[in-house]
């Protein structure tokens, strides 16, 4: 028994190693494993025009941090690239640090080759453009990696309302800082802090 679970265990531990994903790259040096999410190709028979905001598939991995932005639709976020590839993100805070370091994060792309982006507006939970929507910065909501975030409105009355519940500081996208997203990002140092190339 003991020797058939031994068997049992090193069998999965050989499939595992041999079906390891390509797209999963390890550091030897922090020992760390870092997921690289490639962008999900347009399908033009989709009927989704090709710069236009589309849902979140459910297999997608958010290039930032790794999570499923379908899991927490209300947080969710795209960037759209000209050839209408699709980076979706687990929450505006995601956004706004991929815009930050798109090569980083989307390797042999950079912030010119992002033709649109969107977030999830949280009272309709309808796409809204991302750089005229208004956001809150330091309520008591939790975004999707339980930490604070910066929920997203269309209109600058539903922040309001939101803030007033939640507390916090409405904020124009423009207003969006890396200062501001510091003490946001609370990813381990080691995330994509290099890839070969």
């Amino acid at each position: 028994m003991v020797v058939g679970g031994a068997l049992a265990l090193l069998a999965l531990a050989t499939a595992t190693w041999l079906l390891w994903p390509d797209n999963v790259m390890t550091s030897s040096a922090a020992e760390d494993i870092c997921l690289v999410a490639p962008p999900q190709p347009w399908n033009s028979a989709s009927g989704v025009a090709l710069l236009a905001p589309r849902p979140v598939p459910a297999d997608a991995r958010c290039p930032v941090c790794g999570m499923f932005p379908a899991r927490a639709p209300q947080w969710a976020a795209q960037a759209i690239f000209r050839n209408g590839d699709t980076h979706y993100f687990d929450s505006p805070v995601s956004l706004y640090l991929f815009l930050q370091s798109v090569e980083r994060f989307s390797p042999g792309r950079s912030a010119s080759d992002v033709a649109a982006t969107f977030v999830t507006d949280m009272s309709t939970r309808a796409w809204t453009p991302a750089a005229q929507a208004h956001y809150v910065h330091g309520s008591k909501a939790l975004g999707p990696m339980r930490n604070g975030n910066l929920p997203a409105f269309a209109s600058l009355e539903a922040a309001r309302r939101f803030a007033g519940q939640q507390g916090g500081q409405v904020l124009r996208a423009d207003q969006i800082t890396s200062a501001l997203l510091v003490p946001l990002d609370t990813r381990s140092a080691q995330v994509h802090s290099t890839h070969a190339k």
